[in-house]
């Protein structure tokens, strides 16, 4: 899950790239949109029925965070709050890609009204630490890449953000899928949300109904290439599976990526300037999907890119390179893919 402009070298860097690449507090409260009352709490959470109770949860950072009570307001990476909405957790306010230049939802905000939420930033480097602390919040959630970090919360003013609220962080990067949808459950859970719900359920039984279809696809695809890739107005960026969680858990399904041979220090890409993007050949491409990428419509003006196999033949689809963690945010993505593959041609 890339992204890129930003000379800086790091994942996170990269993977933000579209962002380099006292005020009144929220009326509304923060927590589970059913009756919090004898919900029990997930594995790696606790809590005693109805929030009433010392709340704790441990984190992928290994941090035992606890509160007096289950956090009711909770602030959170938009993509982190996107999947807690699909459990019935609602935040009272979000930072990172939350709208797009004509205010309309980024598609990082999933499912989320945008217009119930206070934006605290909408950018790389954006984080109002004046209007974070005036919604005294219970609690931040974040996704981490390398366990030191949060995502989105900006590093020059991390120490004053942090010693707000406590802090959760859930690891996306170097595990397959399955991983961090099962923790965000866990964190949702913790939170107040019904593991049981049929909702809850019937989105799980999607998710691998929708698993199982891919990796059909995959056995019959005949040797078809897939690149992961992501365009900035400077490089060209291909993806290796084995770091980020969709295209690793893609890859154990039988998806055949394309393999840069010169990834970055990091792991994550390998970067190409526009006139060697056809160093790699592929049949099918899937695009980084985020506002903050060059869509196709974007790079119809690169020549290297209009002679790629994959683009000449129309084989160029969507990937949602920072997907929301949750059985309903996935399932659409599995079943994507596998109807791509299923339609692709052989080209190289």
């Amino acid at each position: 899950m890339p992204q890129f402009t930003v000379p800086d070298p790091t994942r996170r860097r990269f993977l933000a790239a579209g962002a380099a690449l006292g005020v009144g507090a929220l009326a509304a409260a923060c927590g589970s949109s059913s009756d919090d009352t004898g919900s029990a709490a997930a594995p790696g959470g606790s809590g005693a029925p109805g929030g009433d109770g010392p709340w704790s949860f441990v984190d992928d950072r290994g941090k035992t965070v606890g509160t007096k009570a289950r956090p009711k307001k909770i602030v959170a990476f938009v993509g982190t709050a996107a999947a807690l909405h699909d459990y019935g957790i609602e935040c009272i306010g979000v930072f990172g890609p939350t709208k797009t230049a004509d205010g309309k939802p980024d598609v990082q905000a999933g499912d989320l009204d945008i217009g119930k939420l206070k934006v605290l930033g909408n950018t790389w480097g954006e984080f109002s630490l004046e209007n974070y602390a005036a919604l005294q919040p219970d609690l931040l959630v974040s996704a981490t890449y390398d366990k030191d970090t949060l995502w989105y919360v900006p590093d020059d003013s991390k120490d004053k953000i942090l010693a707000v609220a406590p802090s959760v962080a859930l690891n996306v990067s170097g595990v397959p899928l399955t991983e961090p949808l099962r923790r965000h459950a866990e964190l949702a859970a913790a939170l107040g949300a019904d593991p049981n719900a049929a909702k809850t359920l019937a989105d799980k039984r999607r998710f691998e109904a929708a698993a199982e279809t891919l990796r059909q696809a995959a056995k019959a695809a005949g040797g078809i290439k897939v690149m992961a890739a992501s365009g900035s107005p400077d490089l060209f960026y291909v993806s290796t599976p084995a770091p980020s969680a969709d295209l690793r858990y893609f890859a154990e399904l039988g998806v055949d990526f394309v393999l840069p041979k010169n990834v970055d220090q990091q792991g994550y890409f390998e970067s190409l300037s526009w006139e060697a993007a056809g160093t790699y050949q592929a049949d099918v491409i899937i695009l980084d999907n985020r506002s903050t990428a060059l869509q196709p419509q974007d790079l119809a003006g690169k020549p290297t890119w209009r002679e790629l196999p994959a683009v000449k033949a129309g084989q160029v689809v969507p990937w949602v390179s920072e997907p929301r963690y949750s059985y309903a945010g996935c399932a659409p993505i599995l079943e994507q893919l596998a109807a791509t593959l299923q339609k692709a041609r052989k080209l190289t």
